[in-house]
């Protein structure tokens, strides 16, 4: 579910720095814990895609976008 308040700003992908994960959140599930994310360690993309958070080094969540590296 997007968020619209920072620092998501209606943003789909959002990566979270403490974990390298990129985050789809229009498929968004529980396991994601986005809600637990500290402000501070989100990461928004410009342009908001997933290859723009791949290109950055990001590794995909498990549970929303699946095939993770870890």
């Amino acid at each position: 579910m997007r968020r619209w308040y920072p620092p998501f700003n209606g943003k789909r992908y959002i990566g979270n720095i403490n974990t390298n994960e990129v985050h789809d959140l229009d498929y968004e599930k529980a396991e994601c814990k986005i809600d637990e994310i500290k402000n501070d360690h989100v990461r928004t993309f410009n342009p908001d895609t997933y290859e723009e958070a791949k290109r950055q080094g990001f590794d995909n969540c498990a549970h929303c976008i699946g095939n993770s590296n870890y």
